[in-house]
């Protein structure tokens, strides 16, 4: 007989006499998120001196700050954030040798990211998703979480957890209190709220005058005129809806996508599979109708590459209306496929602006002098990784933030974060006007008099629900506040805020909705936060505020 290795021997032994095991990682705080507030989050809670780690379902840090939306929303009132998201913009700033910026490359965006990660020496997962399955993703004791679990089989266990995605997966598998869709007027006295028409006259709940809406009449029937051929695609009847009736339908989404004119760097912009013109009849029709407005808000981007951020803009652009109501509860299998639908969607527009004799000549040449970009997300050819969610979840908390606050009707004493952006949807059904022809219905903004703090228990479960969870992007606020809130500096100051009170709570022995807001405040102000509107003053280099000009970014 062999003799047996000693080593073997010695290992074999140290389990049959119960040698102490390794001890499973416990972690102050576990971040999960796709945003660019999970960063901020788990860099700011390192800082703080506090074991964390971030765990992230897609594979690249940063979330829409990294994945195109480089004509970044803190344009109107700059001087509202501090702290980590302050250090993000000045990195960008850094990056192309300047000391302030309006706009960044989906790749400069990514690579500060990444920086601010290491740099706070912040362990971070990419490619983990938590496990939606009942009973399997989130372990609880109580009221309280102490494991999540990912679809790989990984745990990751913590005393404090954030969930920093832009869907709240992880604030719904703890059982969290939240809403989907749009309040009716009546719930919390919101002018703007629930169904908004845009046949409206006078358009109380829209201060851009025509933007965003038609200004042609468009048949919505297949054979112009026809009601029995049928609707067209993406249009619905009207007949019924009232202002101010509440849906559980959301805002359209897009894909921010990141174009060059550079002839050397260019990808060509060609038909999908799968595409179908009378997907796109409504923006040519609109178009034969006389409409020549430029379907696009391009912002010019930083950087010597000639590139553009295209988001939406008018009667029908890039956002894929009325594709994306299942999304925010829907699978992951399910939510991929309208992902998919809508790169379908948006690739198809811009093919058809580029090349479609029905758009006109100036407006097409334009389209087509713009590509793919060969140096952004390589991996993914020059497409966006991350689609553009502009609301989902929201939780429903103790304190929810309303069009009162953002107006100023109302104030939070325990603000944790400033908003300042316009009251703002985008259009949430194409539909038949009162004219017979296709109206937008859904779109709202209007601008808050001045900036307002979001309140600390808007980021946190109601008093009931589970203790050690804090919600800072899906966070408890109606669609009308939401659409305020829901910038990315605003997603990255709450989500450090977040992070700096469950390094509190841990310290007090309390759970989240418990924690004092006093000494919160001084920790939140010794980071460099700007919390209190009567703090917040306009920098020198920031100019006029961008959401009063004519072209506002959403």
């Amino acid at each position: 007989m062999k003799a047996i290795p000693v080593l073997i021997l010695a290992a074999c032994a140290a389990n049959l006499v119960g040698f102490a095991q390794p001890a499973e990682v416990v972690h102050d705080i576990v971040v999960y998120g796709d945003s660019s507030g999970a960063v901020t989050a788990a860099v700011s809670a390192k800082r703080e001196g506090r074991s964390v780690v971030l765990v992230n379902p897609t594979r690249f840090p940063g979330g829409m700050s990294a994945s195109g939306l480089g004509a970044t929303d803190f344009l109107g009132k700059q001087g509202t954030f501090g702290g980590v998201a302050k250090d993000f913009y000045a990195g960008i700033a850094k990056a192309y040798g300047k000391d302030f910026v309006r706009s960044f490359e989906p790749h400069v965006g990514r690579k500060v990211f990444e920086q601010l990660l290491a740099e706070a020496g912040v362990e971070a997962v990419y490619g983990e998703k938590l496990d939606r399955t009942s009973g399997k993703g989130v372990t609880m004791d109580g009221k309280r979480i102490t494991a999540i679990t990912t679809l790989s089989g990984k745990t990751y266990r913590g005393r404090m957890f954030i969930d920093a995605t832009y869907v709240g997966d992880l604030m719904a598998a703890a059982g969290v209190t939240f809403t989907v869709g749009r309040e009716p007027e009546s719930q919390y006295g919101e002018d703007m709220a629930g169904v908004r028409r845009g046949d409206t006259n006078p358009r109380v709940h829209y201060g851009q005058k025509d933007k965003d809406h038609f200004v042609a009449k468009v048949s919505p029937y297949v054979t112009p005129g026809d009601p029995a051929s049928g609707l067209l695609p993406h249009v619905v009847p009207g007949a019924g809806l009232t202002n101010g009736q509440g849906d559980r339908r959301i805002q359209a989404f897009n894909y921010r996508v990141c174009l060059t004119a550079n002839p050397a760097n260019r990808i060509p912009l060609e038909k999908p599979p799968g595409y179908r013109e009378i997907d796109h009849e409504l923006l040519l029709r609109n178009f034969d109708a006389g409409d020549a407005r430029m379907p696009a808000l391009i912002e010019p981007l930083e950087g010597a590459g000639q590139k553009v951020d295209w988001n939406n803009m008018h009667a029908v652009g890039s956002d894929f209306v009325g594709a994306n109501y299942e999304y925010p509860e829907a699978s992951y299998e399910r939510r991929r496929e309208i992902e998919l639908a809508h790169e379908t969607y948006i690739r198809g527009f811009l093919w058809t602006m580029a090349n479609s004799p029905r758009v006109p000549e100036k407006l097409r040449q334009r389209a087509a002098s713009f590509g793919l970009p060969r140096d952004e997300f390589t991996d993914n050819g020059g497409w966006p990784w991350m689609i553009y969610i502009r609301e989902a979840r929201r939780m429903v908390g103790d304190y929810v933030m309303t069009q009162l606050d953002c107006a100023g009707a109302r104030k939070a004493d325990d603000p944790v974060a400033l908003g300042s952006f316009g009251m703002d949807s985008h259009a949430v059904q194409h539909i038949i006007a009162a004219d017979g022809a296709v109206q937008n219905e859904g779109v709202i903004w209007r601008v808050p008099p001045r900036p307002y703090g979001i309140s600390y228990r808007a980021i946190v479960p109601r008093r009931g629900e589970c203790e050690n969870l804090f919600s800072p992007v899906c966070l408890s606020a109606s669609h009308v506040a939401h659409g305020s809130i829901r910038m990315e500096p605003v997603f990255m100051a709450l989500s450090q805020s977040a992070a700096i009170a469950a390094g509190l709570a841990i310290d007090r022995g309390v759970g989240v909705q418990d924690v004092p807001y006093a000494p919160l405040l001084a920790k939140l102000e010794a980071a460099k936060q700007v919390v209190r509107p009567e703090a917040w003053k306009r920098p020198a280099n920031e100019g006029a505020p961008r959401e009063k000009k004519a072209k506002a970014v959403k």
